[in-house]
């Protein structure tokens, strides 16, 4: 990799953008210096072959969540945000949120009447979509959000899911380590694709 990481200290939407192609992505540390990372090896949740727990498909049948899509960036990034240990500083919601304003990052949100209850938000690059971080404060609330980003990122063709690093919800759904030469082959492919997280309200 040749890009200077101490250029990249100021997170722009450049900046973002740069890293995600190449495979890294920013934490902040304890004291709030902003720190870049790749993880080796690297979870991938495959677009063709998502697994939908049982109990999640039930509650999307019942209806017992209303999904929607970018219509509350900033409050799921904060309420990812609220852990007693936390990567997600203010510089990192500063410039998560100048990326939503250029059309790249993204929130999928579970309501229940007027109460945000879960959701995620991650980056769109291309046919690649970067799971960046979930929460919920209802019971089955963020899995409902990613079983609907699911259904979309296949619907819209995208082949890449990346989310990282394995966690149980996670192989729940799929996720598989795949190594960092296959990733970043993938990934070269998957920014160079035209597609586009377009924005609808979903109620299912």
């Amino acid at each position: 990799m040749s890009l200077d990481l101490r250029a990249m200290s100021v997170l722009s939407t450049e900046t973002l953008l740069n890293g995600y192609a190449n495979g890294i992505f920013p934490m902040a540390s304890v004291d709030g210096k902003i720190e870049w990372y790749e993880a080796e090896p690297r979870a991938v949740l495959e677009i063709d072959r998502y697994h939908i727990p049982h109990e999640v498909r039930r509650q999307l049948r019942q209806g017992r969540f209303e999904i929607r899509f970018d219509t509350a960036f900033v409050q799921v990034v904060r309420c990812c945000a609220q852990r007693a240990e936390t990567w997600i500083s203010e510089e990192i919601i500063r410039a998560y949120t100048e990326l939503h304003r250029a059309g790249y990052a993204h929130s999928v949100e579970a309501w229940q009447e007027t109460r945000l209850v879960g959701g995620l938000y991650g980056v769109q690059l291309g046919g690649a979509f970067f799971g960046e971080s979930m929460f919920f404060h209802g019971p089955g609330a963020s899995k409902a959000a990613l079983a609907t980003l699911c259904e979309r990122l296949q619907r819209q063709r995208f082949v890449l899911h990346d989310v990282q690093q394995m966690t149980p919800t996670l192989a729940l759904f799929g996720a598989k380590l795949i190594s960092k030469q296959e990733y970043l082959a993938r990934l070269a492919i998957a920014i160079r694709l035209p597609r586009r997280f377009s924005l609808f309200s979903s109620e299912i």
